[in-house]
C-alpha cells in the first residue's frame, strides 16, 4: 500500500528526499512531465486544454533537529513544526537516514518541584538519550543538524480505521497520486511541495512558478471527536467523510468551487463534512498570496491525534476523498 510506504518513511521539514524518491516513483508512468525544483518540490504536469488546476499536497511531517550535545552524552533538539511539548516526552524516535535510535529523556516525576509537576515540560528540558556515555561520542554519532522523526509504524486497527505518524500530510500525498492514474480536461499540475509545516515555503516557490486558476490543497486535518470534547466544538469527525474547508488562518476558500464540490458530492453518492473551524492553514494560503492570487479550495481527511507521535484516521474517509476531488476535477 503507497500510504504505508508514505508514512512509514522518514522525512521532516527540509529533509523530505526518502519521501520524494517515493512519490517521483509512484507517478512517473502518470505525468507528462516531472520537475524538482531547487526547493525540492515535485512539480508533476498532466497536460490539458482547459483551466490550469493546482492540486497540492506536502511531503513534510512535523519533526526534530539537533542543535547541540549535553556533557552526559545525550542531545539537545528543537522541534521542526507545530508540535505540542505535551506530546514529546518519552517517545522513542530514528535519528537520521541510519536510524540511529533514540529515546526522548525529561526528569522523571519524583525528581521535579511541585512547580514543575504543574507545568508542561518545555522541548528545552527535554533531551535525546542514544544510549553515549559522553559528549565526544555523541558527536561521532550524531552531527549538528540531522533530523529526528517518530518511529511509529503504519497499521490498521478496529473497523475500517488506521494508525500511523505523518498522516499530516502523507495522507494527502497518497491521495494526490491516485488522482493522476485518471485522466482530466483540466491542464493538472501535482504538487508536492517541501516545508508545510515551518511556514508553506514551498509553496510560494511554486505557486509563483506555475500560476494556476484554481488550486486544491489536500490534507490530512484536526479531528475532535472525542470525551470532553462539545459537540459544537468540533471541527471534522471520523467516518462522516471528507472535510470541505470554508475558512482558515490563511484563506477563505472560494464559495462556488465549495458549493460545485457539495453538489459533485450530492450526485455521485460521496459522504461529506464541512471543516467548522478556522485554526490552521495549509499551502493554499501560499497560492492565495503570491502573484495574482488563485480561487482556493481545501478538502482534508480527518485524523485524530494529529502533530502528534501518532494519527489515526477511517479509510472510508480516505477512500471518498479520492472519489471527491476525482470526480470535482472530471467536472471541470
Amino acid at each position: 500500500m503507497v500510504l504505508q510506504k508514505l508514512c512509514n518513511a522518514a522525512g521532516p521539514s527540509g529533509y523530505e528526499g526518502s519521501v520524494r524518491q517515493i512519490i517521483k516513483d509512484e507517478i512517473k508512468d502518470y505525468v507528462d512531465e516531472i520537475k524538482v525544483d531547487r526547493m525540492g518540490n515535485i512539480i508533476a504536469h498532466k497536460k490539458g486544454s482547459e483551466k490550469k488546476v493546482v492540486v497540492d499536497a506536502h511531503m513534510d511531517e512535523v519533526g526534530f533537529i539537533i542543535i547541540g550535545y549535553n556533557d552526559d552524552g545525550t542531545l539537545k533538539f528543537t522541534s521542526l513544526g507545530g508540535i505540542s511539548n505535551k506530546v514529546v516526552p518519552s517517545k522513542v524516535v530514528n535519528i537520521g537516514k541510519d536510524k540511529i535510535p533514540g529515546v526522548i529523556g525529561l526528569k522523571p516525576i519524583h525528581l521535579q518541584s511541585k512547580q514543575e509537576r504543574g507545568k508542561n515540560i518545555p522541548i528545552s528540558k527535554c533531551c535525546i538519550d542514544i544510549g553515549a556515555k559522553s559528549k565526544e561520542e555523541a558527536k561521532k554519532l550524531i552531527p549538528l543538524g540531522e533530523y529526528a522523526v517518530f518511529t511509529t509504524e503504519f497499521g490498521h486497527f478496529g473497523e475500517g480505521l488506521i494508525k500511523g505518524k505523518a498522516f499530516d500530510d502523507r495522507i494527502g500525498c497518497s491521495i494526490l497520486i491516485e488522482l493522476l492514474k485518471e485522466n482530466y480536461n483540466c491542464d493538472l499540475y501535482a504538487v508536492f511541495n517541501v516545508q508545510e509545516e515551518v511556514g508553506m515555503r514551498g509553496a510560494y516557490v511554486s505557486a509563483y512558478d506555475i500560476k494556476p486558476d484554481i488550486t486544491i490543497a489536500i490534507e490530512g486535518t484536526v479531528c475532535a471527536d472525542m470525551p470532553g470534547i462539545q459537540k459544537h466544538l468540533m471541527s471534522t469527525e471520523i467516518g462522516k467523510g471528507p472535510a470541505i474547508s470554508i475558512i482558515d488562518k490563511t484563506s477563505i476558500y472560494d464559495k462556488d468551487i465549495i458549493n460545485e464540490m457539495k453538489k459533485v458530492a450530492v450526485d455521485n453518492h460521496i459522504s461529506y463534512q464541512l471543516r467548522r473551524t478556522s485554526v490552521g492553514s495549509n499551502d493554499a494560503g501560499a497560492f492565495v498570496m503570491s502573484g495574482e492570487g488563485v480561487k482556493p479550495a481545501a478538502i482534508a481527511v480527518p485524523c485524530r491525534y494529529i502533530h502528534s507521535s501518532i494519527s489515526v484516521c477511517s479509510l472510508e474517509d480516505y477512500n471518498n476523498t479520492i472519489k471527491l476531488v476525482t470526480n470535482y476535477l472530471k467536472s471541470l
